[in-house]
């Protein structure tokens, strides 16, 4: 039994008692053990979804992330069958050296395979390749008193639907046979440009999109004015040339968690001025390592502490295309006038490949998401505000990164719920889906 174990945003502050298994023949049993003694349960794996919907109803989870190894690989096809708890990070660095590289990768990579698949996760280019569920062939799921399946689209095809982006609600996924991309090198060649406005990240997204593999911009949450919507767009492509290192950067450490908040008011005015006026005015071609570019707050260990004992929420919603820039201007407008935000607000345009996953987040349209220090004012006042505005809009709140959201407006959002809770193992219960469903 592990020590407590929380959600990264610290919010809500729920500790989970950790029952670990280091075998995948170990799981029935643990899973029969723990549902005998606190009926309810869900899997947890490294702990970096931000809200609720990591934290179990019980608040006693199965422990997965010591099931982490390689099965079988065929690396002459670039295809892995790995353990749920193996680490986006730990499989980039058996797959890089050998030409490989994940076809989809969210802001981290201490995200477990299993993590990826219940939250169907998402990346800087989902206008080419969509979300994690389409590079899935197949995985393993365990549901109590039942005998061990195998999912895919050809084989409990409505389980496999389910699971993926299912929030870890249909079972316990033990194992995944994963497609790779094939690469030359693990370097990045990128554009970067700062714009002055929301109108010019619209102009650069629909020029530069569709001729680069990744795109995401940078935005000054706090600019008002005509400087509202301002920031830093990037393209990047892998290299064609280069090396195959598997990045060795070492890594800094926020070695407590403060009695109140690093990020305030004062703070980010000053980051983010500066941060927009560092960067280049012409659009200027550089080589970034691998890291720096997918995963830039990943060299800061424990980053979440900044925000001190509070905690912090992720605001992450996406607008449908047709209202995308108003809806963006609107939400950036707000969010200055509270004078609340993050130093690293990320805007980007997703494409319109349809997740085989029931309730996977992107649509065509545009994200924002961004973290707030958590207050009273954010549920009482900002919070309520954007959620009206992505509501008008017809837009809808990632669940993964969700510790507010309305049943209302989840249920709305994701029709298909109702197929999940069908699927749904009846032991398996998160603070999110109690909140938002029961």
């Amino acid at each position: 039994m592990s020590a407590d174990l929380y959600s990264w945003g610290r919010f809500p502050l729920l500790p989970q008692r950790g029952h670990s298994v280091s075998w995948r023949d170990e799981l029935p049993a643990q899973l029969e053990r723990v549902v005998a003694q606190h009926r309810m349960t869900l899997p947890y794996g490294n702990g970096r979804s931000y809200g609720d919907s990591c934290l179990a109803s019980s608040n006693e989870v199965l422990q997965i992330r010591s099931l982490d190894r390689l099965i079988e690989a065929d690396w002459s096809q670039g295809e892995v069958l790995v353990e749920a708890g193996m680490t986006l990070a730990e499989l980039l660095a058996l797959a890089i050296p050998r030409g490989w590289f994940l076809p989809v990768t969210p802001g981290t990579q201490f995200a477990t395979v299993g993590g990826a698949i219940a939250n169907d996760v998402h990346g800087k280019n989902h206008h080419r390749r969509g979300t994690f569920a389409h590079y899935v062939a197949s995985f393993g799921l365990l549901r109590h008193g039942e005998a061990p399946l195998q999912c895919s689209l050809e084989e409990n095809a409505e389980l496999f639907a389910a699971t993926l982006g299912g929030l870890g609600l249909t079972g316990l996924v033990s194992w995944a046979r994963l497609r790779l991309m094939p690469i030359k090198a693990s370097q990045i060649d990128t554009t970067v440009v700062r714009f002055a406005n929301l109108d010019e990240f619209f102009a650069l997204s629909n020029e530069l999109d569709e001729a680069h593999e990744y795109s995401v911009a940078w935005i000054d949450c706090l600019a008002k004015g005509k400087d509202t919507g301002r920031g830093v767009f990037i393209v990047g492509d892998h290299a064609r040339y280069g090396s195959l290192e598997v990045s060795s950067r070492p890594r800094l450490q926020v070695p407590l968690t403060p009695p109140v908040s690093l990020i305030n008011n004062l703070s980010l005015r000053a980051f983010n001025s500066l941060y927009w006026r560092v960067h280049p005015q012409q659009r200027t071609q550089r080589r970034s390592a691998y890291e720096p570019f997918f995963y830039p707050l990943d060299r800061l260990l424990n980053w979440n502490r900044i925000y001190g004992r509070k905690g912090f929420q992720q605001y992450q919603c996406v607008i449908p295309d047709a209202d995308a820039r108003d809806g963006m201007a609107e939400l950036l407008a707000a969010i200055a006038a509270a004078g609340q935000g993050s130093f690293l607000a990320v805007l980007k345009r997703c494409g319109d490949m349809p997740s085989p996953g029931l309730l996977s987040f992107p649509m065509a349209g545009t994200s924002l998401a961004l973290d707030f220090p958590q207050s009273d004012a954010l549920e009482q006042q900002l919070f309520p505000r954007l959620d009206a505005i992505v509501r008008q809009a017809g837009g809808r709140l990632y669940p993964a990164k969700d510790a507010h959201m309305s049943g209302s407006d989840f249920r709305h959002a994701y029709p298909a719920w109702e197929r999940l809770e069908a699927l749904r193992d009846p032991t398996l219960m998160s603070r999110f889906w109690k909140r938002v469903i029961l």
